[in-house]
């Protein structure tokens, strides 16, 4: 009976951080005797890639949000200044940069993209997630909570992009 050595699994998350985490009330204290239903919400999520030693299969994923709320200007009661009337009003704006830090093991070289962009962002959802909804409710808002994101949909969208201006 031999010992095989303990195989490494492909994907290991050494560890996770808040990289930067930025939320401002612009329109404070204002905004919160005009808020009077939820605030429209645009999310707008990106994943970053980096090695980070050349030579080596260890990197750097960076899960981006931005949250930035805003109320239509009939919304306002007219709090604000005349020139502002025909634009939103800022309710909050909200940045976080999650980041874990990944080594992968015996992944063939055309499957590192897939991984890197769907899997490693799919673990880190979940603690990005959960911060954004603290932040914002700590902020004295309705928590923004982020429903799934299609990982494997986002990074088929950023691959026909790429081939696209490729083939131009």
């Amino acid at each position: 009976m031999s010992e095989t050595p303990a195989q490494q699994p492909p994907l290991v998350l050494n560890i996770q951080y808040t990289k930067d985490l930025s939320f401002e009330v612009p329109n404070a204290p204002a905004i919160y005797t005009v808020l009077r239903s939820a605030p429209q919400v645009n999310i707008n999520l990106d994943v970053q890639v980096r090695r980070l030693q050349e030579g080596q299969n260890v990197f750097e994923v960076t899960l981006a949000t931005r949250a930035e709320a805003t109320l239509p200007p009939a919304a306002t009661n007219g709090a604000t200044e005349p020139a502002a009337e025909d634009k939103p009003m800022t309710v909050f704006i909200a940045d976080l940069s999650y980041a874990g830090i990944f080594t992968l093991t015996g992944v063939p070289e055309n499957q590192l993209e897939p991984v890197l962009l769907v899997e490693c962002p799919r673990l880190l959802f979940p603690f990005a997630r959960n911060i954004l909804a603290d932040v914002t409710r700590d902020g004295g808002f309705p928590p923004v909570m982020l429903g799934p994101i299609d990982f494997v949909g986002l990074w088929q969208s950023r691959r026909g992009q790429l081939d696209t201006q490729l083939a131009q």
